[in-house]
């Protein structure tokens, strides 16, 4: 499970485990085996994915908090 999903998320293998284990992602239990699909893992990438503000947003206006 580890390798290839670590692969898609750019990370260690520890860290597709520390999702299933957290419940953070969904994920396929067959016996004792854990399957995480490749669509679940690229909409956790989509879901979390921060966009950059883009031109006309607050930061570009000179917005900050309290005003």
């Amino acid at each position: 499970m580890g390798l290839e999903v670590a692969g898609l998320l750019g990370t260690t293998e520890r860290f597709p485990r520390r999702l299933v284990a957290e419940r953070c992602i969904a994920y396929v239990k067959d016996g004792r085996h854990v399957r995480i699909p490749e669509k679940v893992v690229r909409e956790y990438i989509d879901t979390n994915t921060v966009r950059p503000v883009g031109l006309g947003g607050a930061a570009s206006e000179g917005l900050t908090d309290g005003q």
